[in-house]
């Protein structure tokens, strides 16, 4: 198989790190970083060598539920954690999740914040957002993009990392697993997860109607700077999720990095998310109805 992405390495961006408020002590929820870093910098992915735990993971189909049940583990190699940008150690978690086998579309877009995105055929879950916001704001601040590398988050050569509950997710192109399904250039993705509302994940390369294409995302950094103030200033460079900007038409794909392929899987054709080369990478949003069991029990 052939390289997916470049893993490349450069400075991180500072940051300043300050103690949690009172506030947020009181309240139980985890403590939020306070962060001042504005700039994009290159992602230095940890190299993925190291194998955890042992992996277990199901998918089961009954009536019109898939039940995937599975501890996270994946049975692909993962980068060293705790490392200089994660603290966390990678631990065995209990997922019960569940999904209809008939999805459909609502015709408008819900938002994936606070919710687990989907789940990959291993078991892993992918999550879009991280929680590290611009001076720790989380209620309509500025959230730094997982990729954006203006916050150092210790990612792996499967663009994964853990929380601090010991689980591992990914943000990103699961490298390793596709490596394991056969990912390749001039092939229909296989099928590498289920996404909260049901609809299939693929990667990379579909049949969008065409043939066989790498899918372009449809989104574009904005032009203008940022408003600077009790706002980030500079220019909008992708260090930040709100640096972005759906363009319909830009790329194949549409708001929540989904089309209409024909797959192995769906020969007729089917909705279907896909994990791009470039932003979103793994979608903000979903076209369907999420099944509750992708909500996130609490704040990591």
């Amino acid at each position: 198989m052939k390289p997916i992405v470049c893993i490349v390495a450069g400075a991180t961006a500072g940051v300043v790190l300050f103690a949690a408020t009172a506030m947020a002590q009181r309240a139980g929820r985890p403590q939020a970083r306070y962060h001042t870093a504005t700039e994009r910098s290159e992602v230095t992915l940890k190299p993925a060598k190291e194998t955890v735990g042992s992996p277990r993971a199901s998918i089961e189909v009954s009536g019109t539920t898939r039940t995937i049940r599975s501890n996270g583990i994946p049975a692909h190699p993962v980068g060293a954690f705790p490392n200089r940008g994660n603290p966390h150690t990678i631990g065995p978690q209990d997922y019960l999740l569940t999904v209809t086998t008939e999805p459909k579309r609502t015709g408008r877009a819900t938002d994936a914040r606070r919710w687990l995105w989907g789940v990959a055929v291993n078991g892993v879950p992918f999550e879009a957002g991280t929680a590290e916001h611009w001076h720790g704001e989380r209620r309509g601040g500025w959230s730094y993009d997982a990729l954006g590398g203006a916050v150092r988050l210790g990612l792996d050569a499967n663009h994964a990392h853990v929380q601090r509950t010991g689980a591992y997710h990914y943000h990103a192109l699961p490298t390793g697993l596709l490596r394991q399904l056969g990912w390749s250039t001039d092939a229909h993705s296989p099928l590498i997860g289920w996404a909260a509302d049901g609809f299939p994940i693929y990667a990379i390369t579909g049949d969008l109607g065409n043939g066989i294409q790498r899918v372009r995302a449809s989104y574009r950094l904005k032009s203008a700077a940022r408003p600077g103030g009790d706002e980030p200033d500079g220019a909008h460079d992708g260090a930040f999720v709100q640096d972005w900007q759906y363009v319909a038409g830009s790329g194949d794909l549409d708001e929540c990095n989904g089309a209409v392929t024909r797959s192995a899987e769906f020969p007729d054709g089917s909705y279907a998310y896909f994990i791009t080369e470039d932003y979103p990478f793994v979608a903000r949003c979903w076209k369907g109805t999420p099944d509750p069991s992708f909500r996130k029990r609490r704040r990591r």
